[in-house]
C-alpha cells in the first residue's frame, strides 16, 4: 500500500533522515515510535509532501508520490493529520470537516457519499457533533485534534497518517483518541502513527518501528517490540 524505501530528507543543509525504509501494507496500522528529534515528524512530512526527499523512494499503490506536491499527493489517497492540529480556525467544525473532503468535491477523487461519510465522521467523534456549528478556533486542544483526525478521514483516503495525535492532550481525552483509532483499525483503515506514548502506540498497532537519529533501528510485529528489553527500557518505562 505505502511503501518508503531508502529515503533521505531534512531541512537546508541539515540531514535528518538518513536511509529509513517502512513498509505499511493495506489494512494494517504500522507505528513509528522514537524520540524527540529522532526523525518522525520530518518522515510524514516527507510522505506528505510538506517537504521533498533528498534521496530515496516512495510509493502508493506502486505509484511513486516522493517530490510530489501535496495536494498532488492528497488527490491519488493519502490524508495528513499533522503534528500541531493546524484547524481552520475563522471556519465551523462542519466546514473544516467538508475541507477535507475538497479532493472528493472537486472530483479529483471519487465522490462516493459526502453527506453520509460527514455524519459518520461526526458519529465517530461526538464531541464534535455537539460542536458542528462552532468556530474550530473556540474548540479545546483535545476537540482540535479530533477534528484534524476527522478531516483527514473525509477525503476517505487509501492511508492515513497521524503525528502524535495524543501530544497535549489530557489522559482521559488519550484514551479516547486511541478508541477511535481502534475503532478505524477495526473498520479497515490503513495507518502510519506517530505517537509520543510507544506503548500505547505499539498496543494498537499491527508492526512498528524504532526511529533513532534518523535512521530505523529495530522493527518488528508489535507485540514483538513491546516485549523487546531494549525497546523497554528506552521508550515503554512511562507509557499507557
Amino acid at each position: 500500500m505505502l511503501t518508503i524505501n531508502n529515503l533521505f530528507a531534512g531541512y537546508g543543509k541539515v540531514q535528518v533522515l538518513h536511509g529509513v525504509t517502512i513498509e505499511v501494507p493495506k489494512g494494517k496500522v504500522v507505528t513509528l515510535i522514537g524520540s524527540n528529534g529522532a526523525g518522525k515528524t520530518t518522515t510524514m512530512r516527507a510522505v506528505s509532501g510538506m517537504i521533498a526527499p533528498t534521496a530515496g523512494e516512495i510509493t502508493l499503490h506502486g505509484k511513486r508520490i516522493d517530490g510530489l506536491e501535496s495536494y498532488h499527493i492528497a488527490k491519488l489517497g493519502l490524508a495528513h493529520s499533522p503534528e500541531g492540529r493546524r484547524v481552520f480556525a475563522t471556519m465551523t467544525v462542519t466546514d473544516n470537516l467538508t475541507l477535507g473532503a475538497f479532493p472528493r468535491l472537486t472530483g479529483s477523487r471519487p465522490r462516493g457519499d459526502v453527506a453520509g461519510d460527514l455524519e459518520r465522521a461526526l458519529e465517530l467523534f461526538p464531541r464534535l457533533k455537539e460542536r458542528r456549528m462552532q468556530l474550530a478556533g473556540t474548540l479545546s486542544g483535545g476537540e482540535q485534534q479530533m477534528l484534524a483526525m476527522a478531516r483527514a478521514i473525509m477525503l476517505n483516503p487509501e492511508v492515513v497518517l497521524l503525528d502524535e495525535p495524543s501530544m497535549g492532550l489530557a489522559p482521559i481525552l488519550v484514551e479516547e483518541v486511541f478508541r477511535i483509532i481502534a475503532r478505524l483499525k477495526s473498520e479497515g483503515v490503513t495507518m502510519l502513527l506517530v505517537e509520543q506514548f510507544a506503548a500505547a502506540a505499539l498496543k494498537v498497532a499491527d508492526y512498528g518501528y524504532v526511529l533513532e537519529n534518523g535512521r530505523i533501528s529495530v522493527h518488528g510485529p508489535a507485540e514483538k517490540l513491546r516485549d523487546d528489553p531494549a525497546v523497554k527500557a528506552a521508550y515503554l518505562g512511562g507509557g499507557h
